[in-house]
């Protein structure tokens, strides 16, 4: 694994917070503007360069410029002598366009395909450096900022969390003008499940408050559940159960009320039955290392959500099954735990994603420890899939 640094240093002027790596731009056409560039300089990019050292901003530097999401969005410029390629038929098929790569990210992991979302992102980007009519203009920006997400996920897979990072803040910013706060707010899920991953709960908390705030009046009730659940995530790194118990409850609450508003769009369709379940029981399990009075609930939750994840959403199904073996191991049932993790390593054998490889490596050092002649079998097939 390579290295990763928090930077969380707070600037001297509490009105000037940034990060020199994070291109903090929320004008329609500098955010425009910076994203070709970005994108330009990565499609040439070394990625074993890219995972050597790893620097992601947290604290102050990544809180408070994120605080200007909630003010209202600028406006999208208006043609001023329209020079615009496109039209509404060919927006519409770079809609489609990046909802295949959410299946393909869903389905695979990002390792295969991140190029190639990148290129794409840069053609959208440059097509955004024209004037528009205000509906073509405002629909590029929401491409634009899901295309951005996509990225950034397909950047952790590959290990590069410094682009990944980088890619959050561009999606969220081009949120912005594409007038989508919603999706703003499933962004900063996003960049609050990266720093959860990378032990920062308290930020990621923060990120989470700020999005309930501003789609308090919007969001759909599965976008609330979902937010719910990282919410109730961050409060399980603190070892707060109580806490946690609470917003896992919001979360509940929320999706039972699913189907009761208008629809959902795609980007959020993920978020079903099978995740509530994997996500709380990934999250019981992590209280469970401290008390293992919680390997129950996460035995439960976890069996909920292999029983129920679709068997193309490839990389989700590894990490319940992870999380499941990790549970078995836990909760005393050693061949369980075995049975299980060999499935998990087969099916982590079938994806690119970095995510998966660090479970499943914390899993092998873990039966490790038990110097147990039953673990033998499985520890050569982790290693033989981790060498893959």
């Amino acid at each position: 694994m390579p290295e990763v640094t928090i930077d969380d240093s707070a600037d001297d002027d509490a009105n000037s917070v940034s990060s020199p790596s994070l291109p903090w731009l929320w004008e329609a056409g500098p955010t425009a503007d910076a994203i070709y560039d970005i994108t330009k300089s990565d499609l040439m990019l070394n990625r074993r360069e890219a995972v050597k050292v790893l620097a992601i901003t947290a604290g102050l530097p990544l809180v408070d410029p994120v605080q200007r999401w909630l003010a209202h969005p600028p406006p999208v410029p208006s043609p001023s002598g329209y020079s615009g390629r496109i039209g509404l038929d060919e927006v519409a098929q770079l809609e489609q366009a990046a909802n295949v790569f959410r299946t393909w990210d869903d389905q695979h992991g990002g390792g295969l395909a991140r190029k190639a979302v990148i290129g794409q992102l840069n053609e959208v980007a440059d097509l955004l450096r024209d004037s528009h009519p205000h509906e073509v203009g405002v629909r590029l920006f929401h491409v634009m900022a899901q295309l951005s997400k996509i990225a950034a996920t397909m950047s952790w897979d590959c290990g590069m969390q410094t682009a990944a990072q980088k890619y959050y803040v561009m999606s969220l910013q081009a949120s912005t003008p594409g007038q989508d706060k919603p999706f703003g707010a499933s962004v900063l899920a996003s960049m609050a499940r990266q720093l959860l991953y990378l032990d920062q709960p308290q930020d990621a908390l923060e990120l989470i408050r700020l999005a309930l705030d501003g789609v308090r009046s919007t969001a759909t009730p599965r976008l609330r559940a979902m937010l719910h659940t990282r919410e109730a995530w961050s409060y399980a790194k603190m070892g707060r159960p109580e806490s946690f118990k609470r917003a896992t409850g919001n979360a509940e609450e929320a999706f039972s009320e699913i189907g009761s508003r208008d629809p959902d769009p795609d980007w959020i369709a993920y978020f079903d039955a099978a995740e509530l379940a994997g996500v709380t029981g990934g999250r019981y399990l992590e209280l469970a290392h401290h008390d293992n009075r919680f390997a129950g609930d996460a035995l439960d939750h976890i069996r909920q959500a292999v029983a129920l994840r679709q068997r193309s959403s490839m990389r989700s199904l590894a990490l319940d099954q992870v999380g499941l073996a990790y549970a078995h191991l836990i909760s005393g049932d050693l061949d369980e735990a075995v049975t299980v993790g060999s499935a998990a390593a087969d099916t982590a054998g079938q994806v690119q994603s970095d995510r998966v490889r660090v479970q499943l490596r914390e899993f092998y050092l873990e039966i490790e420890t038990r110097r147990d002649p039953v673990v033998a079998p499985l520890q050569q097939h982790i290693r033989e899939t981790l060498a893959r």
